[in-house]
């Protein structure tokens, strides 16, 4: 499981050590302090109690180290990647005179925007795209109110 879940019954536990493996291209470049952190903000975004949406622990810590390793993506100075330094996205198109390279996400929210900015995010945005849908709470049906 991509985080340990020790503690307290119905949470994820940041594991540093999984998630510098998970991650080794931001492990250089990101401290055990500054992870938690990030893994505190994660949470933030992403209820970590009993209650959160996402009932399955070993896929909250999957999502929740997902979330953390898109948070210290877009904290990595400029020359180590980060702030937008990667790509994300399909080529859309290319030059090779002054290079340019165009890339193209598809049709973007406002909400997505956001997460679309790392792989770590935009990977994050398609496993939660169930949490965006309506759902549908079985209960009895109201009783019929009828007027003489």
């Amino acid at each position: 499981m991509s985080g340990s879940v020790t503690s307290q019954p119905g949470v994820v536990t940041f594991d540093y050590s999984t998630w510098s493996a998970l991650y080794p291209a931001l492990e250089p470049n990101t401290n055990q302090v500054q992870a938690e952190d990030y893994f505190a903000q994660a949470c933030d975004i992403l209820n970590n109690t009993p209650r959160s949406p996402v009932q399955n622990l070993g896929r909250r810590a999957r999502l929740l180290n997902l979330l953390t390793a898109h948070i210290a993506q877009l904290n990595l100075p400029a020359d180590a990647g980060g702030n937008g330094a990667g790509t994300v996205g399909r080529v859309a198109s290319a030059a090779e005179g002054s290079t340019s390279v165009s890339l193209d996400m598809g049709p973007s929210s406002q909400s997505s925007a956001w997460f679309m900015q790392t792989q770590y995010g935009a990977t994050f945005w398609q496993m939660t795209a169930y949490l965006r849908q309506m759902r549908f709470v079985p209960g009895r049906s109201p009783r019929a109110r009828i007027w003489p």
